[in-house]
């Protein structure tokens, strides 16, 4: 089945723009939905209310210039004290932007950083910050109602390839580098870089935290996927599988699947719990042996999405197609066209997902699914249970193995 558009956001073009530097790198929506941001190239992020722009596309058709939308979307009013109106915003990073990750506060969950007694920055319940990450290895924190620059974080020395908030809402961010190291900073101790964790052998491509924070994973060149305890900031394993390099990564809304992308033409879905691969979707038929997997084809595959749902994986290919996956059958239940595609991601209710493009972002609803009692009843267990608490269970062994997503 063809997935059905919703609409796109084209970035403005001018006699003078080249293809070259307007590439889309990434995209992201904010944790409540209220925002929408991506990388236009030649240095701008823009930043957009999800609600309103949604509304656009049904007023106007699926087809919505960028730069048209500041006219019909109001615009920041500083003396309007109304910080939480959602308005639009066009930010200059100084730098191109390979990453964008957004982070919201709570107040209660405490810094981990020694010296708490001052601080520059006070975030409240209200806060939402948009993280970018930039080619010059520069780390930038802006307020996403206002536009402006809250911090500059400066230590590493390559190419921010990704970065990640913890879901706590602490505001521990995450940094994975083309110097191939991951930094561990929090933003409640105005930016404070609280850890270097080392491990990589070449380029750090991507990172995630699970769903409880507890556990990152990163991925990278070299075939790289590690998970790391982020209480102890220690190597937990090193997952093998991927035959090339493996350049994306997300966990399952309920913490008990991890998916990984890779130049291998596969995205693999494992038990980050015991290490293992439980399915894998193929994107070039027949599937390449591993020496073959390994090299140059037209089938690499860039960016890879988990719905909110547990059920269903977006997968983005260069062989120009947007892939829908069900996480318990062989074959995509909807395509969608898409040439030069570099990133997906679903939006925070997942009834959408969006997927960047030279500057441009296109958006196509996702496949609609019931789920069924004996899901949500796993999705509960499994966000409290590990793989070996739920085999320990007395329960029988069809039941743990649908709870362990063998069946």
């Amino acid at each position: 089945a063809r997935s059905r558009t919703v609409g796109e956001l084209l970035a403005p073009t001018s006699p003078f723009d080249k293809k070259c530097g307007r590439e889309n790198w990434t995209v992201a929506f904010a944790p409540d939905g209220s925002y929408f941001a991506w990388s236009q190239g030649h240095r701008i992020v823009k930043l957009v209310p999800w609600s309103q722009c949604l509304n656009n596309f049904l007023l106007h058709g699926t087809k919505n210039a960028a730069n048209s939308i500041s006219t019909r979307l109001p615009r920041q009013n500083s003396d309007s004290g109304q910080k939480n109106k959602p308005c639009e915003h066009i930010i200059d990073c100084g730098d191109i932007v390979w990453s964008l990750a957004f982070g919201s506060s709570v107040p209660e969950k405490q810094s981990r950083c020694v010296n708490i007694e001052w601080h520059r920055f006070k975030f409240g319940q209200d806060q939402l910050l948009l993280a970018t990450g930039l080619n010059n290895g520069r780390i930038k924190i802006w307020d996403v109602y206002t536009g402006k620059l809250l911090l500059n974080l400066m230590d590493h020395t390559e190419v921010v390839r990704d970065l990640t908030f913890a879901p706590d809402g602490s505001l521990i961010l995450v940094s994975a580098s083309r110097d191939k190291t991951l930094r561990v900073w929090d933003l409640k101790d105005d930016g404070n870089m609280m850890k270097v964790l080392r491990g990589h052998q070449n380029w750090v491509y991507g990172c995630a935290f699970s769903p409880d924070s507890s556990v990152l994973c990163s991925v990278g060149a070299s075939k790289a996927v590690f998970l790391w305890d982020m209480d102890k900031y220690s190597m937990i394993r090193k997952l093998e599988g991927h035959h090339n390099d493996v350049v994306a990564c997300e966990f399952s809304p309920d913490g008990a699947l991890l998916a990984t992308a890779s130049y291998d033409t596969r995205v693999c879905v494992w038990d980050p719990h015991i290490g293992v691969i439980l399915t894998e979707f193929g994107h070039l038929f027949p599937p390449p042996t591993p020496i073959f997997a390994g090299g140059a084809n037209d089938r690499w595959v860039r960016s890879v999405s988990f719905s909110h749902d547990g059920l269903h994986i977006a997968s983005l290919a260069d062989d120009k197609m947007v892939r829908f996956w069900r996480i318990d059958e062989d074959y995509p239940v909807q395509v969608a066209p898409l040439n030069n595609g570099l990133c997906c991601t679903f939006s925070t209710d997942g009834s959408v997902l969006a997927a960047g493009q030279d500057g441009s972002v296109y958006f196509w609803a996702t496949p609609r699914q019931v789920s069924s009692l004996q899901h949500l009843c796993r999705m509960a267990i499994r966000r409290v249970m590990p793989t070996s608490q739920v085999k320990n269970l007395p329960i029988p062994s069809k039941v743990v193995e649908f709870l362990c997503y063998q069946i």
